[in-house]
């Protein structure tokens, strides 16, 4: 059976992301988003902040290193060709800026099957420059078939 349960608790190298304007910028005009504070400097400074905001769910971008890492570890054992989205959760703390560095840790939480599916599922802390949490993240996965 594909997946190794003793690696239930293993936490990744961490890995660090310089959140850009620009990217910032891409993001919120993929999203959908009209805020002026994911956009223009000085709509942020107006609002209260000290630089263009990232929208709350950015943090699938900022995340997606430590994540990829978590994922695509051999000793987890996830087939891809056979694994389906099952679902995201984040609380979020403080708010992340352009020119923030966030670094994000993944650790396994826990790999179980039902039936013919196998659930892995996977925490990931984020953190900036300062040591404050910005966002804590759950994510799960399931693969059909086993």
């Amino acid at each position: 059976m594909a997946g190794d349960t003793t690696v239930v608790g293993k936490s990744f190298e961490p890995f660090e992301y310089e959140v850009g304007r620009e990217k910032i910028r891409e993001y919120a005009h993929a999203v959908g988003e009209t805020n002026p504070v994911h956009f223009d400097p000085q709509a942020a400074r107006e609002a209260g902040f000290r630089a263009v905001v990232a929208p709350p769910m950015f943090a699938v971008v900022y995340c997606g290193g430590a994540m990829a890492t978590a994922l695509l570890d051999p000793a987890v054992g996830m087939n891809f060709a056979m694994v389906a989205h099952g679902g995201q959760e984040f609380a979020w703390s403080d708010l992340v800026y352009a020119g923030d560095t966030i670094t994000t840790t993944a650790s396994v939480r826990d790999i179980s099957a039902r039936d013919s599916l196998k659930f892995f599922v996977f925490d990931s802390v984020s953190v900036n420059q300062d040591g404050l949490e910005v966002v804590r993240g759950t994510w799960t996965n399931i693969e059909r078939g086993v």
